[in-house]
């Protein structure tokens, strides 16, 4: 009986030749990633269990993302603290103001992470990597202390359910609506603590930036982790990016999987999750004409710059509607560089919108755009739990770039089809 991708890598980095679900196992981490919110927390218990070193300088990476640069006394603390940790322990991937990025556009623009890595993160999102062939899952402040001090963690071994993807998406249809759509399928915990693998033909019309956004939004299923196989569109990107040489790992034909779903891209629309769940998702023309106050464009979901051309390829010649507050955030430095030696800055300020650093800002309602009682936006972040930007009465629409572009035009919720 065969292996699924993400049992190929647990089994390689537990140095095992098979592993199957439900098995516990130690496995050796290629990358081990915080954040100013984790590492803090991290830092007591690391020092607690004897720690005066990380098991590897250049496989501990520290990016200071969420509330960077600080916006209060309590944050420029945590971040001072992060800082002197990072110094103290000569860490070889740290990244501040000026080359800060949002942690999970950074780490794969900067080829930290390669296919078949085996990567944890002090943070939820880091099923991103999955994107690039690579077992990716968030874990806790502890295990990541863990995790500095010995280069291993614990893992039980999930069993995995496989998406088959068919088809070519439409016009103003992209993966952040791939992803609603499975959610709002299979609902918060429908793949709780399983792994999601994708395969199809209908991969050969996803491009990175779709990718990146379906792993990215595994977590908001309950799923360790989503994966994507190796192919000309992965080999692409990571040549000339990858740090460290790497591994292919594929399904075996006779790999056991608990179930497969089948999505035909060519029937999806631009869809939205309305509050306060990712799950409660509906097509956005069911649901337009909802009154917007604000519209964020970034996150580590969609800040990639095929997102932010897509938003302006909508608001290039247009004016963001009156009352409505346009925020967008580039992922990393080079692709606010990018964005701006391509026009999309200045298309998205002479729109009315506003270009931010890169930063996590308003996603976990961190700064730069927290939303008062009775605030609606439409964002294109990854969570709308209640009070997840800002006051516990207010509302986050999860949209893709497009629709939240359309919607900055418009003043209220909009189908990009209309509007573009």
């Amino acid at each position: 009986m065969g292996m699924t991708i993400t049992e190929k890598i647990l089994a390689a980095h537990a140095g095992l030749d098979i592993v199957r679900p439900g098995q516990l196992i130690r496995a050796k981490v290629d990358i081990a990633l915080a954040n100013d919110i984790t590492l803090p927390l991290a830092v007591g218990p690391f020092k607690e269990a004897g720690g005066s070193h990380v098991f590897d300088r250049e496989r501990v990476v520290v990016v200071l993302d969420h509330f960077s640069p600080a916006k209060d006394i309590e944050s420029a603390t945590r971040l001072k603290e992060s800082r002197e940790f990072v110094r103290e322990m000569g860490l070889a991937h740290f990244f501040d103001v000026g080359m800060m990025g949002v942690e999970h556009c950074l780490l794969p623009e900067q080829g930290l992470v390669v296919p078949g890595d085996l990567v944890i993160g002090a943070d939820s999102h880091t099923c991103t990597y999955g994107a690039l062939a690579a077992f990716s899952t968030g874990v806790g402040s502890t295990d990541f202390a863990a995790a500095m001090l010995t280069g291993e963690c614990w893992f039980k071994v999930p069993e995995t359910v496989r998406f088959e993807l068919t088809g070519k998406l439409g016009p103003w249809v992209v993966g952040k609506d791939v992803i609603l759509h499975i959610i709002g399928e299979i609902g918060v915990d429908g793949a709780l603590y399983r792994a999601i693998e994708f395969f199809g033909e209908g991969l050969a019309h996803l491009a990175m930036a779709d990718r990146f956004t379906i792993s990215n939004m595994a977590i908001e299923s309950g799923a360790k982790n989503g994966i994507f196989p190796f192919d000309e569109a992965t080999r692409t990107f990571a040549a000339g990016r990858g740090k460290r040489p790497y591994t292919v790992y594929e399904s075996d034909v006779d790999a056991v999987f608990a179930e497969t779903r089948r999505v035909d891209l060519s029937s999806l629309e631009p869809l939205v999750a309305l509050p306060f769940l990712p799950s409660n998702v509906k097509p956005v023309s069911e649901v337009k004409g909802m009154r917007v106050d604000q519209v964020v464009i970034g996150s580590c979901t969609n800040g990639w710059i095929e997102d932010l051309r897509v938003a302006a390829s909508i608001l290039r010649g247009r004016k963001v509607a009156g009352g409505v507050r346009l925020i967008v955030i580039p992922g990393t430095p080079s692709i606010m560089v990018q964005a701006i030696s391509e026009g999309i800055v200045e298309d998205i300020i002479r729109a009315g919108g506003a270009v931010s650093t890169p930063t996590c800002g308003p996603c976990l309602g961190g700064h730069m755009g927290i939303l008062a009682r009775g605030e609606r936006a439409v964002s294109t972040t990854n969570r709308n739990f209640v009070g997840r930007m800002g006051h516990p009465e207010s509302e986050v629409v999860l949209s893709s770039p497009a629709v939240a572009a359309a919607s900055a035009v418009a003043g209220c919720l909009a189908d990009p089809r209309e509007v573009a």
